[in-house]
């Protein structure tokens, strides 16, 4: 196992403690800003010399496939026994547009089922859903993706969350205020939306875990 550098332990650490406190591997571009890198090609750089030393998987087909080794006393990564392939593979349904004051899994917004590698995930989703527009652009989320959501009531502060309002379900960043919650565009076209109180119109339905694109499916 070679020794992280300084900075690779700092990068290491970034991936880490933003899974832990989102849910959700950052973007290269996420890692450039918040360590002060030139470009998100650094980032990346950065991140292969990680996978080059067995602390990180990365995964294609994905704009956040990275995945965190857990670590052992000794700062080497654990070593797991993987199930057969067939058993690796997740069968989860493809949500497309929600109608109003339906549940989101029922029979009729299911599109199409995908089989997916579990590995791509922060922790394992109950389905997919297929996003429509680009208020979460900024947090490299596109129109057309597939998120990846695992089914919740409730979230931390930071988590990207799909959420019912009104007739509407939205992804966007979760902010807690006092009495109340505000749910953040990641794009500056876009105008945050403020809950106040307990309004029977809104509900969380679960928190993002991953992401597939599809252009490189």
């Amino acid at each position: 196992m070679h020794k992280l550098t300084a900075r690779q332990q700092q990068v290491y650490d970034l991936v880490r403690q933003a899974i832990e406190r989102t849910g959700f591997p950052p973007t290269r571009a996420e890692i450039a800003a918040e360590l002060g890198f030139s470009s998100a090609n650094a980032a990346e750089e950065h991140l292969r010399a990680l996978a080059r030393k067995g602390v990180i998987e990365l995964a294609a087909g994905t704009s956040r496939g990275i995945r965190v080794k857990a670590l052992g006393d000794d700062d080497t990564p654990h070593q797991f026994t993987l199930p057969h392939m067939a058993l690796m593979q997740l069968s989860l349904p493809l949500i497309g547009r929600v109608a109003a004051g339906s549940p989101i899994l029922a029979q009729e917004h299911i599109e199409a089922h995908y089989q997916c590698d579990p590995a791509l995930f922060a922790r394992q989703p109950d389905y997919l859903l297929k996003v429509r527009g680009l208020s979460m652009r900024d947090a490299g989320i596109l129109d057309g993706d597939l998120l990846a959501v695992q089914r919740a009531s409730d979230a931390r502060d930071g988590q990207i969350v799909v959420a019912r309002l009104g007739d509407e379900v939205t992804v966007k960043r979760l902010k807690r205020r006092p009495g109340g919650v505000e749910l953040i565009a990641e794009n500056p076209d876009f105008q945050n939306i403020v809950v106040t109180g307990n309004p029977e119109d809104f509900s969380l339905e679960g928190i993002a875990v991953g992401l597939i694109r599809t252009s490189e499916l």
